[in-house]
């Protein structure tokens, strides 16, 4: 059986192989293996292509979080708000912290952060939101930023949006944000690497001593800190992946307008609600996310991937109905904009390289799933 996955990684890995080698021959000729040149190249190369002024490479995604939360003054006693349907790891990197999660519901259509719902859940200890830029589309800061209490910090979650913007602006410009490469990112590594981006050289300079031990300089210690260190052979990769990134968000940009295309008919049945895209966002379509209105979602999918059709669900369960997080105390109904997304959305295989034969067999199969 054909098979067409949810995400390709071995055609991205094809198109960079040669320059991968290459670099990974000069890292290890100059055992440059923890930071090093190829990580400085990298950091300067994606806070350019960011237009920020910082760019801290470290070890993955969650500590990337961590690190911009501490920077910010969060700590124990202190309250994080965050959306209640994100991936486990934004409420994690706000644990670490010592901090607790409180939880905010989702716009109905965009999924990304309702930022009434947001500033309601501000309260005395809360000492920073987290708005998270789902599926590759940027959450409004911006009405946020004017309604905060000056002690809460807005520290953006943009793990799914490498070179998105909303309204000209960019993650972590003028403030703070943490980004993720896990290999299935639009920008991802062979393993785990993260990234904190900001244009306030202290805050940099912070994010790079907790993430080296609490401090720049080897036995200097002077703040706690631990160990995140972004590794020269995970540089080489997302070099190399850099420069082919906007071809590749360009590539993402026209697969999901074919998308909307096909499925445009099956959309107006009623069957399906397509994904939108809020107005002043340039989206770069890390996921192609549909909602599913009257099927049972977790049997589609079953019926897709039988037919080698790589569907997913991100993600399965909001963070309030989840075992770690049963603590906070919220029950089925708390937050129902992130309920129902968790119960009906649908991912579709998406990636720079898919076809557009792919996609029509995609949109084919899961017609006849719904009609059977």
């Amino acid at each position: 059986m054909n098979q067409i996955p949810l995400v390709d990684l071995k055609a991205a890995h094809r198109e960079v192989a040669d320059e991968v080698r290459a670099g990974f021959d000069r890292v290890l000729a100059d055992t440059a293996f923890v930071g090093g040149e190829e990580v400085r190249r990298f950091e300067r190369e994606y806070a350019d292509f960011g237009r920020i002024e910082h760019c801290v490479g470290v070890a993955n995604g969650t500590d990337a979080l961590e690190l911009a939360l501490r920077a910010s003054g969060v700590g124990p006693g202190d309250e994080v708000v965050i959306p209640a349907n994100t991936f486990i790891a934004t409420a994690g990197a706000v644990a670490r912290t010592g901090a607790r999660p409180v939880l905010a519901d989702c716009l109905p259509d965009s999924y990304l952060l309702d930022p009434q719902a947001a500033l309601d859940a501000v309260g005395p200890a809360t000492r920073a939101v987290v708005p998270v830029h789902l599926y590759g589309q940027m959450a409004d800061t911006a009405a946020l930023a004017g309604q905060l209490p000056d002690r809460v910090r807005i520290v953006e979650d943009a793990a799914q949006c490498q070179g998105a913007s909303r309204d000209g602006r960019t993650p972590g410009s003028g403030g703070i944000a943490a980004t993720s490469f896990y290999p299935g990112k639009n920008l991802g590594a062979y393993g785990d690497a993260g990234a904190v981006l900001t244009d306030d050289e202290d805050a940099a300079g912070l994010i790079r001593a907790i993430a080296n031990h609490g401090g720049v300089a080897k036995y200097r210690h002077d703040v706690p800190g631990f160990n995140s260190r972004l590794d020269g052979l995970q540089a080489v990769v997302l070099r190399a992946k850099l420069a082919r990134l906007a071809d590749g968000n360009a590539a993402r940009r026209a697969a999901a307008t074919r998308y909307d295309t096909l499925l445009a008919d099956l959309a107006a049945t009623g069957r399906i609600a397509l994904p939108t895209t809020d107005a002043g966002n340039v989206h770069v379509w890390h996921l192609y996310v549909v909602r599913i209105a009257d099927a049972d979602r977790d049997d589609l999918v079953g019926k897709l991937n039988a037919e080698g059709i790589g569907a997913g669900v991100h993600y399965p369960a909001p963070v309030h109905l989840t075992p770690a997080y049963g603590h906070l105390g919220h029950t089925r109904g708390d937050f129902p904009h992130a309920e129902q997304t968790a119960d009906r959305i649908l991912s579709l295989p998406l990636y720079p390289q898919i076809t557009p034969e792919q996609q029509q067999r995609v949109v084919d199969t899961l017609t006849h799933a719904l009609r059977g």
